[in-house]
């Protein structure tokens, strides 16, 4: 999302067509927050921390999940695939396939740190495992406020009410993932469509479901590679559209009717972050034996692919796992997984700084965040380098918690920050 010098404020919330109404912009209700870039608009959470420092509360939370917990007024939800403790048996996989799992939905008191209810949402065995450093509940949940969509991918998708009414759910088959990597990609939602993207060593699609009644608008078929990546929902002309990166070709679809409108190459095999956007361009980005930033005007149709509506692109330093982040007209990455940062002018493209190491943090897959002009970029270990946002690289606090495997992305809300662990949920507040 690059700024606007001519369409006003109110327009630019409009153009990231993340959620219902303004009410979304105080909390954390998508994976990559209200405005679909990773960033807390509201949001002045605290700038330092540790196991026995503004650690609000520390739930210890059950299973297994990488996905970023959702924050709406004073509830929190986390998914998480918990083991049945049932044996494996004879047909048992490496990586946890054969093993029955309960596919559980949280939703957590943000006040207290307690769980108000849990609900399974589906107890099997998945019927393929998922790469070490993936889990079976990586895809984040989705909220509008007064309901809660988890995706469990081929467990199916579920939606629920504040209380824990189950109001429909869908299945929609087994995905096949290439080498058995596991699944990721979470639902998108703009008013009262929900959409999901189904892209595997199978018969792709991407569909859209009316989020009350679970009823399908409209499907697409799709030719791809397995995708990871998390649509995004953009206004540009007052029209919506999904955009969807992946490795043949990133595409994007009118909302209402699900027709292509344009299309164009040149990702990286693995496509797995999610875009970003703002004012009339959409930045895709790739890592995975090779690197790609693209920079593509909205407003184009049919294969923009080597066309000049690509604004801007760069082949070096893009990230594998991780989105990038979008904060005003600064648009960072990591590159590929490994603890450096790049950071860019959104229009021109022109580096403000690259690939920077970040001193105190290894690897990196949580995609970086960011509120109060801070960018917070969690590592793999538990620690957190805390930027000062701007053209330069200026670190203003490296903060570590005891808790190990943090590759769920952190969510930003007022004045808490909610961090997910290999084993605990932790709200972060100052006194």
């Amino acid at each position: 999302m690059t700024s606007f010098k001519v369409v006003s404020a109110l327009a630019l919330c409009a153009a990231v067509s993340a959620l219902a109404d303004g009410a979304a912009e105080a909390f954390w209700p998508q994976w990559r927050g209200p405005l679909g870039a990773g960033v807390g608009p509201q949001a002045d959470p605290p700038l330092n921390w540790s196991e026995t420092n503004n650690v609000k509360w520390k739930l210890p939370l059950p299973g297994e999940g990488d996905s970023t917990p959702i924050v709406w007024a004073d509830r929190v939800f986390a998914l998480s695939a918990v083991p049945a403790g049932k044996e494996a048996g004879e047909g048992a996989k490496e990586n946890g396939a054969g093993q029955t799992f309960r596919f559980t939905v949280f939703c957590i008191d943000r006040a207290s740190g307690k769980i108000l209810w849990q609900r399974v949402a589906r107890e099997t065995a998945p019927h393929e495992g998922r790469q070490e450093n993936n889990t079976f509940a990586s895809a984040s949940p989705v909220t509008d406020g007064t309901w809660v969509w988890a995706f469990f991918g081929s467990r199916g998708l579920y939606c629920y009410d504040f209380a824990g009414n189950l109001k429909w759910q869908k299945d929609f088959g087994l995905m096949k993932t290439k080498m058995g990597f596991g699944e990721g990609a979470s639902p998108a939602l703009s008013g009262d469509t929900l959409v999901i993207n189904w892209d595997h060593e199978g018969e792709d699609f991407i569909a859209a479901f009316d989020k009350t009644t679970g009823r399908e608008l409209w499907r697409q078929p799709r030719d791809e590679a397995t995708g990871w990546s998390t649509p995004l929902i953009v206004t540009f002309n007052g029209r919506k559209q999904v955009v969807v990166n992946a490795t043949g070709k990133a595409r994007g679809y009118d909302l209402a009717t699900g027709k292509e409108l344009w299309s164009c190459g040149g990702q990286t095999a693995n496509a797995i972050p999610s875009p970003v956007a703002q004012a009339d361009l959409v930045y895709l980005t790739s890592g995975f034996r090779g690197s790609a930033l693209q920079a593509i005007h909205l407003g184009r149709t049919g294969d923009l692919t080597g066309t000049d509506a690509i604004a801007w692109s760069h082949n070096k330093g893009a990230p594998y796992v991780p989105s990038p982040l979008l904060a005003d007209d600064f648009l960072y990455v990591i590159s590929g997984n490994d603890a450096m940062i790049s950071c860019f002018d959104a229009k021109t493209g022109a580096p403000h700084f690259e690939r920077e190491r970040l001193e105190g943090i290894r690897g990196v897959y949580a995609s970086p965040v960011a509120a109060n002009g801070r960018v917070y970029v969690l590592g793999r270990e538990g620690a957190c380098v805390v930027l000062k946002k701007g053209p330069k690289l200026e670190v203003l606090a490296v903060n570590k918690l005891a808790d190990t495997r943090s590759d769920a992305s952190i969510a930003l809300v007022e004045k808490q920050l909610f961090l997910r662990t290999g084993h605990n949920l932790y709200c972060i507040s100052e006194p």
